[in-house]
């Protein structure tokens, strides 16, 4: 294992750029850089009341320690670890009786009122702020612990979130206004094309309750809508089967139409042997297979196995390491399993489309070891989706670009394993594993089980270095994580996503909670042993050890920094006015689709998402990076937050492992071997590459739409 050879990447680089040897300093540090965490989004500045002009203060935002790289409750509330930093507090005597200074936070109604601690000159670290919208608070007090705040009040400042506030009375005005966008028809090269078939737009689907102005509502995309079409012999999809594989054995993998009913709509989709979601297919570590595919489609497509670090000519991306498969069309790929873990399987080729009608499958990779998990009384791998569902059935896609460019496609109706209604029967105090993969297209999760205990165990490439207790998975589209729930009460126990809502149009956060599917707990309980091991959050010392050997990589100088940015042409009056209004604030992540025309209507000929190298100011697939097998290199990612409308990314980096670091300065405690990250937006994560893979690679967004607008780069491991 060797550093990467740095040149102009390393020392050099770090002082032209200005960029943080080690994790980025807080947010509130010094002015805003250009790659370091956004201030306007983690920062808020203190405002002395009158009579107090001397004293001066901010409250860094920072990341709660955990194992995603956002903090939420298990409702989807924010969770913030504030740090105050206060200059210029007189002695508290000198007020008249007071003893000490206290910091509280608020809801905007000012009820109720949390104690955040004892504060003083310098830098404080407080309690834990759960709060979507809220104020921060500095009184004088008699005592360290008051019950609620004294009315003398030397400082104030309000969350970042606070700016959210309803449009006037001009921009409501604005948002009646006419669309300048026709629904009929596309323009390419100066000449209109009509659609090649009686399919047109309608309408997308509203979230209930969510208030719409009539100028968005007349939004259409500028762009011929598509759907497959099923013939006489559409066969109707098959549930998933399981494949269990040995060294040496073959899967035959064919991709083609299938005819579903889903809630009571009938549709054509896509499936993998005919079954839906793709075979789950289990290998041990070290194993390899052949795959022969054939591609039944009516359009090109490949199959890219997500996360594996398998020989470059079979990762499945067009143009770099193969050529598409054609309709009719065959391709033998080859792969080894270096990694235990759970992957996955997809197309490559507009993977929006394909891949969202349900082109993906799941790969299970054993250990060798016996007890690579803590025990558990059995196990379920389950595959999370989102379809879009109109009155109709699917919501088309844009023939010859897509749709949904802004923040992707949400799905209104869940799907698990393929299935709108996910059920399972266990007996009291039982044990069981959850492997799970989210495939949706752009759709971050906030999955509980309420009522139950859960501890997460794994995640893409490998376990954790050691068990955590956590409230709820937050999990982007390509990520994967491994839990152990115990259902210690009997009755119905909801598979939940949880999550806070933006409205808008009124400024506001709402709760939107779906339930997935339904655990019934019945019957005898489960063998005890296994419910008592449970308790202990257990180390997994093969896999500290694994990274125990990067860790003298932690601290040095970033070699590589990519900023993730946003550009745009050609998009309708009212969206660029109505974005520039939302711009005011932006959410670290995007949880729902509660602007659903403004981006069904915004297609990747006007929306294009970049990635740019901070160095020389390249951009997605003009970047040309290469490194040496062996190489570590240390990998800034910028979510940059002055853009038309910043949003969360999940990076995914193909044929390599990676660790998290750090988001926004604040190490990551517990690591993890991954290959998908979600950067938040505003948000700057630091990763160690371990680059041991030679070939040349994509890194890109897996929000299928963004990688369909360029989010996309490539690099060279000789």
């Amino acid at each position: 294992m060797t550093s990467v050879r740095r040149g102009l990447a390393g020392a050099a680089l770090v002082a032209m750029l200005g960029v943080s040897a080690g994790a980025p300093e807080g947010p509130c540090v010094g002015p805003q850089s250009d790659f370091g965490p956004s201030q306007d989004l983690y920062c808020l500045e203190l405002i002395a009341t009158p009579g107090n002009g001397g004293v001066t203060g901010t409250v860094e935002l920072g990341r709660t320690p955990g194992p995603f790289t956002v903090g939420v409750t298990a409702d989807g509330i924010a969770r913030y670890a504030p740090t105050i930093s206060l200059a210029g507090l007189p002695a508290p005597a000198s007020l008249g009786g007071y003893t000490t200074y206290v910091a509280w936070a608020a809801t905007p109604l000012m009820y109720p009122v949390v104690r955040l601690g004892e504060v003083g000159n310098g830098r404080t670290r407080l309690a834990v702020i759960e709060l979507d919208k809220f104020v921060i608070l500095v009184t004088a007090e008699r005592s360290a612990r008051p019950a609620e705040p004294s009315r003398r009040l030397i400082l104030r400042g309000t969350s970042p979130s606070m700016r959210l506030q309803p449009p006037d009375l001009s921009q409501f005005v604005l948002g009646a206004t006419p669309a300048d966008a026709s629904p009929m028809h596309h323009q390419a090269d100066g000449a209109f094309v009509s659609h090649p078939d009686t399919l047109s737009w309608a309408s997308v689907p509203m979230p209930p309750g969510l208030p719409m102005l009539p100028g968005e509502m007349a939004l259409r995309p500028l762009e011929p809508p598509y759907l497959p079409r099923a013939g006489a012999g559409t066969p109707w999809a098959r549930r998933r089967e399981l494949v269990r594989l040995r060294d040496g054995d073959t899967l035959r993998l064919v991709s083609g139409l299938v005819r579903r009913t889903i809630k009571g709509r009938a549709i054509t989709m896509y499936g993998f042997n005919g079954q839906f979601s793709g075979p789950l297919v289990e290998v041990t570590r070290g194993a390899a297979i052949t795959v022969q595919f054939r591609n039944d489609l009516d359009q090109p497509t490949t199959v890219h196995w997500h996360g594996i670090r398998l020989d470059n000519r079979f990762d499945g991306v067009p143009g770099l390491t193969q050529k598409a498969v054609p309709p009719g069309g065959r391709f033998t790929y080859r792969i080894r399993f270096p990694d235990a873990g759970l992957y996955w399987y997809h197309p490559h080729v507009r993977e929006e489309a394909q891949q969202d009608l349900g082109l993906y499958g799941n790969i299970v990779v054993r250990s060798p070891r016996p007890d690579y998990f803590s025990p558990a009384h059995r196990e379920e791998v389950l595959i999370l989706d989102d379809l879009l569902l109109g009155a109709d059935g699917l919501v088309p896609y844009g023939r010859t670009a897509s749709t949904h460019a802004l923040t992707g496609r949400f799905g209104n109706q869940f799907l698990v394993n393929g299935e709108p209604d996910y059920h399972l029967n266990v007996r009291r105090g039982e044990v069981v594993r959850f492997l799970l993969t989210n495939v949706s297209n752009t759709r971050t999760l906030n999955l509980s089980f309420p009522g139950s205990r859960m501890k997460v165990v794994g995640g893409d490439a490998g376990n954790f270095e050691r068990e955590e207790w956590v409230e709820s998975v937050v999990i982007a589209p390509a990520e994967r994580y491994i839990v152990h729930v115990r259902f210690d009460h009997p009755g119905m126990t909801p598979f939940v996503n949880r999550v806070q809502a933006l409205d808008h149009l009124y400024g506001r956060f709402f709760p939107q909670w779906d339930t997935l599917g339904t655990v019934t707990v019945a019957g005898p309980a489960g063998a005890p042993a296994i419910s008592r091991t449970f308790d202990v959050a257990r180390p997994d010392t093969a896999a500290a050890a694994d990274i125990a050997r990067f860790r003298k990589e932690f601290a040095r100088p970033v070699d590589r920094t990519l900023v993730l940015a946003m550009a745009s042409q050609d998009l309708p009056f009212i969206t660029r006015q109505l974005m520039q209004l939302d711009s005011i604030w932006f959410a670290p992540v995007e949880w729902s689709g509660t602007m659903p025309t403004m981006n069904w209507s915004a297609t990747t000929r006007q929306v294009r998402w970049v990635l740019r190298d901070a160095a020389t100011g390249r951009e997605n697939m003009d970047i040309d990076w290469r490194f040496r097998r062996g190489d570590v290199v240390k990998l800034r990612l910028v979510n940059e937050r002055r853009t038309l409308h910043a949003m969360q990314h999940p990076i995914h980096v193909h044929g390599q492992r990676f660790l998290v670091l750090d988001v926004n300065g604040v190490p990551s405690d517990n690591l993890v071997w991954k290959d998908t990250v979600l950067v938040p937006a505003g948000s700057v994560v630091d990763l160690l590459v371990d680059l041991s893979n030679p070939g040349r690679w994509m890194l890109h967004c897996h929000i299928a739409e963004h990688l369909a607008a360029d989010m996309m780069m490539a690099f060279t491991v000789d």
